[in-house]
C-alpha cells in the first residue's frame, strides 16, 4: 500500500512510495500530526542519485520490522535535498554540529516545532562493531523523548541557537575597502595546498572545484599569474584522463573516491557538468589546446543527448546505481573489454588502462593511460592511425554499453541547475561558432520563463511531468537563472532576455536582502517560517547563492549604471572578502565577484551600420578572447537605445557597424575596424 508520497513528483520521493514506512512529505499535515500525537519527527533527506540513500531504503526501509518501530513511535518525513536546499542547509548544519561530520543519507530526529535534538547520517538496520544498528537508535531515542524529554528539548535549543548564529548572519571582520591584494593572497593560498601531483586540492575524496578552477583563470588573465594557470591545467587534464569522466559517452560523474581522479562516485550532476564544461571553455580561450574544447564539446553533446528535456528543460541527475549496483554500466571487465575490441585489442587495452584483475571490484573504469604518441611509438602504428583505431572503439563500445540497463534518471528540472547550463550553452556558442548551441539555450530560456515563472515574475523551484511545483524559488534559483538569461542575451542580443534578467535581480534584492547590509537570506521574505532563515555564503557543489548574486548583480551595474546593483553586491563582498581569501577552495564564487570587482570592466556597445559588413569581425573580436571582465550589447538600430542603458546615446558612422568602449564609465573614441577594437580591450 502506497504511503503519503505516493502524489509527489520528486523521483527520490516516489522512490519511497511504496515502503512499508508511513512516510510524508515535508508540510503541515505531517507537522500537525506530529503535535496532535506528542512523537518526535524522523526526517531523512537524500536525493535520487545518491548510492548510499538506495542502501539504506533496501536494508531499513524496506524492513517490515524496522518500519513498524518508525510507524509507531515516530511520524517519519521524507525530503528531496534538491526540491528543498532550506531544510537541507538547516539540519545539515545540525547534523554536522551533533557529529563532526555529514552527508547523504541525512537522518535527524525533530521536536513536532522541527526543533532537531539527535542525528547523523546512513545508520545500518543492525549493529556493526561500534556502529549501532537503526532499530536500535530508533528504540533509545523513542525511551529518552518519553522519559528524559526536558534534556533532548534544553538540547535541542542550545543547538539551534548555534545554527541561527551561523547561519543567518556574517563575519563582518572589517568593512575595508575591496582590493586586489586580496585575489593574489588567495591564488598563493592555493598553489601552498596543491596537489602537484595529480591536480585538485585535498586528498581522497577528492572533487572537482570548477569555480576555484575558474577564479585562478580570471586570476591568470588579471595578472598573468603563471602558476594559477599551471594549477588549473594540470588538473583539468588530470580530470579529464581520469576515470571521473566518461570516457566513452563525455560528461563528468560527481567526485573521485580516490586522490588520483581513477575510480568516481559514478552519479552525473547537471551542476557539474554545466560549470566544468564552462571552465574547459575558458582554458580553451586562453591556451588555444584543441584538447580542452573537444572536452567541452563532448560534455555538451551529453547533456543535449541525455540530460535535455524535449521542451527545453535540463534534467538533474542521472544515477550511479543500475540493477542495484554502483557503476555497473560504466564498467568493463577485461574478458568484456577483449570481446568488444576484437581487433588491436592489445593496444586498445593500454590505451584506456583496462586490467585484467581490474582497478574497481574486479572491473575496470576506463581512463586515459598514455597519449596517442606513446600508443604509437609503443606498437608501432602512425598516430593518425591510432587516432582512427581509438574514435572506432569508442564507437563500438559505447554501442556495445548502450545494450546494459541504464542507471535512473532524476528527470525533475531545477530552476539554479538550468541556469547556469543555460550559461554555459549561450557562451560555448558564440565561442565555438556553435548554432545547435545557441538554439539550446534559447529554448531553455523560452522554457524557463514560460514555466517556472509566476504571473507576479516570481520564481519556482522545480517542474517535472508537465506542471512546476509550488515551490518557491530560492536566492540561487534568481541569480543563476539571472546569469543564464545575460549569456543568452549576449549571444542573441534580443533585449527580452537582458530585461527578464533585470527583472530577477530587482526581485533579488526586493525579497532576500539582509536589511543589515549583509548580503542576502537564502529564502524569500515569504518564505514558510523555518526554525531558522539560512544564509549561505560557503559554496558547495553550486555556487553559494549569494556569490552568484553578487557576481550578476556587478554585471548589472555594468550594464545599466544603476548603483543599487553595484552597492548591494560590494557590500556583500565587504563582509566576505576576508573569509573567501581565508578559505578560497570553498568561496571561489565569492573570488570570481571580488575579481570582477577590482579589475577594469569593458563596457561595450555596438551599433550596426545600415549596409555594414564589418560586425562579424567586431563581435569576433570581442568574443573570441577570454575577457571574464566585461559586458556587450548589440543593436542593429537605435530603437534599443531607449531600452538597454549601455546603447543610449550611440550611433553608427559612416554606414559601419561602431564599437564604443568604455571602462569604468570613461570611454574610449568609437571605432569601426577590428584591429582598432582589439587593441582598446586589450
Amino acid at each position: 500500500m502506497a504511503n503519503h508520497l505516493a502524489g509527489e513528483s520528486s523521483p527520490y520521493l516516489l522512490q519511497h512510495k511504496d515502503n512499508p514506512v508511513a512516510w510524508y512529505p515535508w508540510g503541515n499535515e505531517a507537522l500537525r500530526r506530529a503535535d496532535d500525537e506528542d512523537k518526535p519527527i524522523f526526517l531523512s533527506i537524500g536525493y535520487a542519485a545518491c548510492h548510499w540513500c538506495h542502501v539504506m531504503e533496501r536494508e531499513s526501509f524496506e524492513n517490515p520490522k524496522l518500519a513498524e518501530i518508525l510507524n509507531a513511535h515516530f511520524i517519519s518525513i521524507k525530503v528531496d535535498r534538491e526540491e528543498r536546499p532550506d531544510l537541507d542547509t538547516i539540519y545539515m548544519e545540525a547534523v554536522i554540529a551533533m557529529t563532526g561530520h555529514g552527508g547523504w543519507p541525512m537522518s535527524v530526529w525533530l521536536t513536532p516545532q522541527g526543533i532537531p535534538f539527535f542525528g547523523g547520517t546512513y545508520f545500518p538496520p543492525g549493529r556493526r562493531g561500534q556502529h549501532p544498528g537503526f532499530g536500535e537508535v530508533l528504540l533509545s531515542i523513542a525511551k529518552t523523548w518519553n522519559e528524559r524529554r526536558p534534556e533532548l528539548l534544553s538540547g535541542g535549543d542550545a543547538l539551534i541557537s548555534r545554527i541561527a548564529a551561523k547561519l543567518s548572519t556574517v563575519a563582518n571582520e572589517s568593512a575595508i575597502p575591496i582590493t586586489g591584494d586580496k585575489l593574489d593572497e588567495a591564488s598563493s593560498g592555493l598553489w601552498q595546498v596543491f596537489d602537484h601531483r595529480h591536480g585538485g586540492w585535498g586528498t581522497a575524496p577528492k572533487f572537482p572545484q570548477p569555480n576555484v578552477l575558474e577564479f585562478l583563470l580570471q586570476q591568470y588573465y588579471r595578472c598573468k599569474d603563471y602558476k594559477a594557470l599551471e594549477m588549473v591545467e594540470k588538473t583539468l587534464q588530470s580530470m579529464a584522463r581520469g576515470g571521473i569522466y566518461d570516457q566513452l559517452a563525455g560528461g563528468f560523474h560527481r567526485y573521485s573516491v580516490d586522490a588520483h581522479w581513477l575510480v568516481p562516485h559514478f552519479e552525473k550532476m547537471l551542476y557539474d557538468n554545466s560549470q566544468l564544461a564552462q571552465v574547459y571553455l575558458h582554458a580553451y580561450q586562453i591556451t588555444g589546446k584543441q584538447f580542452y574544447r573537444n572536452i567541452t564539446i563532448e560534455t555538451l553533446d551529453y547533456v543535449i543527448r541525455e540530460m535535455t528535456h524535449d521542451q527545453g528543460g535540463f534534467f538533474s541527475t542521472q544515477d550511479a546505481d543500475s540493477e542495484g549496483q554502483e557503476g555497473l554500466y560504466f564498467v568493463w571487465t577485461a574478458d568484456e573489454f577483449r570481446a568488444t575490441a576484437q581487433k588491436h585489442t592489445e593496444l586498445i587495452m593500454a590505451a584506456f588502462g583496462v586490467r585484467e584483475n581490474g582497478n574497481f571490484e574486479g572491473a575496470n573504469v576506463l581512463s586515459i593511460n598514455l597519449s596517442e604518441e606513446d600508443l604509437s611509438t609503443r606498437f608501432g602504428l602512425p598516430k593518425a592511425d591510432v587516432t582512427k583505431v581509438l574514435a572506432e572503439a569508442r564507437t563500438a563500445f559505447l554501442a556495445k554499453r548502450e545494450e546494459r540497463v541504464r542507471p535512473g534518471l532524476d528527470d525533475k528540472i531545477i530552476t539554479a541547475w538550468n541556469g547556469l547550463m543555460m550559461a554555459t550553452f549561450a557562451e560555448a556558442a558564440r565561442v565555438l561558432d556553435r548554432s545547435d548551441y545557441r538554439k539550446t539555450a534559447v529554448d531553455n530560456a523560452e522554457f524557463m520563463l514560460e514555466t517556472m515563472r509566476t504571473s507576479d515574475g516570481r520564481l519556482l523551484r522545480t517542474w517535472r511531468a508537465g506542471s512546476a511545483s509550488k515551490l518557491n524559488g530560492y536566492l540561487s534559483d534568481y541569480a543563476c537563472m539571472a546569469e543564464g538569461l545575460l549569456q543568452v542575451y549576449e549571444t542573441t542580443f534580443e533585449p527580452q532576455w537582458y530585461f527578464a534578467a533585470h527583472e530577477l535581480a530587482e526581485k533579488m534584492l526586493m525579497y532576500f536582502t539582509d536589511k543589515n547590509g549583509k548580503g542576502f537570506f537564502d529564502t524569500s521574505t515569504d518564505h514558510e517560517r523555518l526554525v531558522v532563515r539560512p544564509k549561505t555564503l560557503q559554496d558547495n557543489a553550486t555556487p553559494s547563492g549569494n556569490a552568484m548574486a553578487a557576481c550578476v548583480l556587478l554585471k548589472l551595474g555594468a550594464y545599466s549604471g544603476e548603483r543599487k546593483f553595484t552597492n548591494a553586491a560590494e557590500s556583500a563582498l565587504i563582509n566576505t572578502q576576508n573569509l573567501a581569501v581565508r578559505y578560497p577552495t570553498g568561496f571561489g564564487k565569492w573570488l570570481q565577484a571580488l575579481s570582477f570587482s577590482v579589475s577594469p570592466t569593458n563596457q561595450i556597445a555596438v551599433i550596426g551600420g545600415r549596409a555594414a559588413n564589418n560586425t562579424h569581425e567586431l563581435l569576433k573580436t570581442i568574443r573570441q578572447p577570454y575577457r571574464p571582465h566585461q559586458v556587450v550589447a548589440y543593436s542593429d538600430s537605435q530603437k534599443d537605445g531607449t531600452l538597454i542603458p549601455l546603447l543610449s546615446g550611440r550611433s553608427s558612422q559612416d554606414g559601419k557597424s561602431t564599437a564604443y568602449v568604455c571602462r569604468d564609465f570613461k570611454c574610449h573614441l568609437p571605432v569601426t575596424d577590428a584591429a582598432s577594437l582589439k587593441r582598446q580591450l586589450d
